[in-house]
């Protein structure tokens, strides 16, 4: 059955067709604050209280789903944060289009997709290719959060990430069970409370490493999830 498509008036939320006149997407906060992207905020419980922490940032909050970016805007518009940009898109394509090199000082992906069959697993959205195309748009020293719920994927990504030049692990290990400060979302408690563990991979730009552009895949629109299969979510 065909879900309506509900109309997001927020003003923080920003219309795909907006961007066509944005050359650069830190003039939509009107400062040169540090920029943050949240892949796949969701009802925007986690952005909204990363944002409401550390105000001296500002957030790139981005889902592909209009219920979600619907939600996010009420919390982030309830909340009075003024540092938060609400956009319906899919990573990559918002990177390859609208994002410059090295621009993010952070970036966190909380418990993707899991893509649980292991047929499936070529979907996961953190695999090799977005992991190098992750390190184009980092500043120097900029940070990379994964989290999720399924062991595998997070061995798998931490497995990937000392293969690829560029990354420095900030832990200790692997990946941890928890981070110390790190805002747990209404996803996370739920699956914490029924003592199902999150575990979280924190590596952080090497300084000096440049990424290669010429490396960059190239990417289209909806390439992933086709796009009529979310368009009225």
């Amino acid at each position: 059955m065909t879900q309506r498509m509900l109309e997001i008036t927020s003003p923080n939320f920003i219309p795909e067709e907006r961007l066509a006149e944005i050359d650069d997407l830190r003039t939509l906060f009107g400062n040169d604050r540090p920029l943050v992207l949240e892949i796949g905020c969701g009802i925007g419980d986690f952005i909204a209280q990363l944002a409401a922490g550390d105000p001296g940032r500002n957030y790139l909050a981005i889902d592909i789903y209009n219920k979600g970016c619907l939600k996010t805007c009420r919390r982030i518009d309830e909340a009075g944060l003024q540092n938060v940009r609400v956009l319906r898109m899919e990573a990559r394509f918002l990177l390859a289009r609208h994002l410059r090199a090295e621009t993010l000082s952070a970036v966190y992906i909380n418990c993707p997709d899991p893509w649980p069959k292991k047929r499936h697993r070529g979907r996961r959205l953190v695999n090799r290719e977005f992991l190098q195309t992750l390190l184009y748009y980092l500043v120097p020293e900029g940070n990379l959060f994964f989290c999720t719920d399924f062991v595998d994927y997070a061995e798998d990504v931490a497995a990937l990430l000392p293969t690829l030049e560029g990354y420095r692990n900030v832990l200790a290990e692997p990946f941890a069970l928890e981070l110390a400060g790190y805002p747990h979302s209404k996803y996370m408690r739920r699956f914490l409370e029924l003592g199902q563990p999150i575990h979280f991979v924190h590596h952080r730009k090497a300084p000096g490493f440049r990424a290669d552009e010429s490396l960059l895949p190239p990417v289209t629109q909806g390439f992933r999830v086709r796009w009529q299969q979310v368009e009225n979510g």
